[in-house]
């Protein structure tokens, strides 16, 4: 098994006894786009990045990253509890679900500013890229818009094949949910070999 079990369930007992995402003001009710299918071409896109060593200084593009597997997961707000769990999960399982990016990209998805993101990275140590997409444009051509609330995503996940169309879907990704990083990481293995070890 990809996944450290136990690992998964400690996460998920913190997510259930911690305080769920901040309240936020409402928003004006907004109909989301129905998340893009597989098999789907998927749009490129130009957006402000960041690593933990700080903002990028040219925009990241799935463009960039032709032939290889891209995860772009859309979440709704970096340092939320939810959040949290699913990029530290990311974070600490990088090698065995995300091949140790060997062939594999990882993009983390919000509306926060690229500074914020940056920051986030840098303090938790994260090994992928993260993009802001701050007019929320990316998240509506992906379907990853939040039904009812026109300023977050939802925590939907895509992963793009080489080919450059949808191979995989969660949408939405359930981050407390151990099997769904079981399921991300078979997806994964289906379109790239796992590492060998050194």
């Amino acid at each position: 098994m990809r996944i450290r079990p136990q690992y998964l369930l400690a996460l998920t007992a913190l997510a259930c006894a911690g305080p769920s995402n901040a309240q936020t003001p409402a928003a004006p009710a907004v109909a989301a786009a129905a998340p893009l299918e597989i098999g789907a071409v998927a749009p490129d896109f130009a957006l402000p990045g960041a690593t933990r060593y700080g903002v990028l200084a040219q925009p990241v593009r799935l463009s960039d990253f032709k032939g290889k597997t891209v995860v772009l997961a859309f979440f709704p707000k970096a340092r939320t509890s939810g959040c949290t769990i699913q990029m530290h999960a990311y974070r600490d399982q990088y090698a065995e679900l995300l091949n140790a990016g060997q062939d594999v990209v990882l993009i983390a998805i919000s509306a926060d500013p690229a500074e914020m993101l940056a920051s986030w990275a840098k303090d938790d140590q994260f090994q992928f890229v993260m993009a802001s997409d701050a007019g929320l444009a990316l998240a509506k051509q992906y379907g990853a818009l939040r039904s009812g609330n026109s300023t977050t995503t939802n925590r939907n996940l895509f992963v793009v094949g080489p080919d450059g169309r949808i191979a995989y879907r969660a949408v939405p990704f359930r981050e407390v949910d151990p099997t769904s990083y079981e399921a991300l990481g078979q997806a994964i293995d289906k379109l790239v070999p796992p590492a060998s070890p050194k």
